[in-house]
């Protein structure tokens, strides 16, 4: 039997999303969890599952990453992305999502999201 020995204390890194916990980088962040890098299977994922992306419009996108979209059939989404999208996205611009792979597109620009 090995002796017990207590782990050292885990640092808090909490952020303002759930998504955002432990990163500490900004926009250079790699995490590969929702709503941060888009990962080139995840991209990959989305393209061949053509059939579930969902055409949208965005109501609002704020500077703290979240972004409101409503759909065709009037159905309102609540996405997040750790990169602020506002410089990319503002109200009325056509987009599209893939709820299954959590991944935006506006054009040929496609973001990595979390549901929330």
């Amino acid at each position: 039997m090995s002796p017990q020995h207590p782990h050292a204390a885990a640092e808090s890194r909490t952020g303002l999303a759930m998504g955002m916990r432990g990163c500490v980088e900004g926009e250079a962040c790699s995490s590969g969890r929702p709503g941060h890098g888009l990962h080139p299977m995840q991209d990959r994922l989305s393209r061949i599952v053509a059939s579930r992306w969902t055409d949208a419009v965005v109501v609002r996108a704020a500077s703290d990453g979240f972004v409101e979209l409503v759909d065709l059939e009037g159905g309102a989404h609540r996405v997040w992305n750790h990169g602020a999208l506002t410089g990319r996205l503002a109200a009325g611009d056509p987009v599209a999502l893939h709820p299954v792979y959590g991944v935006l597109a506006r054009g040929d620009d496609r973001y990595s999201v979390a549901a929330v």
